[in-house]
């Protein structure tokens, strides 16, 4: 069986896109994996399945994995491309759209600039709704690392994030820190982190390592997550400019119970068949 694919990136951060409304098939995590080989499959950060809603208030639902096979809540990124994708794809002829995911309820705004606007709702800092273990909400934690504390900030945007603040994040230990970090029992379902360097009141520059998916180019939640950590310790001011290895995106936030509003870019890069 030949299922249509499409290829699409934000700010470097790839998705294989998947229409499961106008094609039928049942989608598994070992697909996930198997695709999400950059070596033998079509190669991937997430793969993004396009499906009816299971909710008459919203136009869509759709479904993220991971290329190791897991799947996860949210993907800001990912809530672009999917946008780009059921407009191209004429699935809808709508520039407003609420879209289920497994973090919850999105609203995305396709603007004629080629933006894409996307509310990604309050963020949750209570530890148990990231969820983190620890006894009380704070600003900041410390975490215990190879015997040594870590400073951090922990932050879901329907996935769970930690964000640190580094002096110089080209030199910041990604590839070693990120991965202990992702795996510390203190987040039960694993966490993306973030490595923040503030460069003034509203610049900043972000890496992100993300669960399942190692480093990536840009992680649209992961750059919301290092906002409102930022924002919320006095570092910086709304609206902010967050620059990643892709590109950048500007991310507002009003503070406790407002939401997290993120813009950027969303790009096709080709179309493709592959066997299931």
């Amino acid at each position: 069986m030949l299922l249509r694919f499409t290829k699409m990136h934000g700010l470097g951060n790839d998705f294989m896109v998947l229409d499961l409304i106008s094609q039928h098939a049942h989608i598994q995590p070992k697909h996930a994996k198997q695709w999400g080989d950059r070596h033998t499959g079509v190669g991937f950060d997430q793969l993004l399945i396009v499906e009816p809603p299971s909710n008459p208030d919203v136009d869509f639902r759709y479904r993220i994995f991971n290329c190791d096979g897991t799947e996860v809540e949210q993907c800001g990124n990912g809530a672009r491309c999917f946008a780009r994708y059921v407009l191209d794809k004429r699935l809808t002829v709508k520039r407003q759209l609420r879209v289920e995911t497994k973090g919850g309820i999105i609203e995305l705004d396709i603007r004629n600039d080629g933006q894409i606007g996307v509310n990604m709702g309050p963020p949750r800092l209570q530890p148990a709704e990231i969820p983190f273990i620890a006894d009380a909400q704070a600003l900041s934690y410390d975490v215990e690392v190879d015997g040594q504390p870590v400073a951090l900030a922990a932050v879901s945007m329907g996935n769970p994030h930690a964000v640190l603040r580094v002096d110089d994040v080209d030199s910041a230990p990604v590839h070693s820190l990120g991965p202990k970090l992702e795996h510390h029992p203190r987040f039960p379902k694993r966490v993306n982190v973030g490595f923040i360097q503030v460069l003034d009141r509203q610049h900043a520059k972000l890496r992100v390592w993300e669960r399942g998916a190692g480093e990536t180019q840009a992680c649209g939640t992961g750059a919301c997550a290092a906002a409102v950590a930022a924002i919320s310790q006095g570092w910086m001011d709304s609206p902010v400019q967050i620059e990643l290895p892709g590109g950048r995106l500007s991310i507002e936030w009003a503070g406790p119970g407002q939401p997290v509003m993120m813009t950027g870019p969303a790009m096709r890069v080709y179309e493709g068949q592959v066997r299931l």
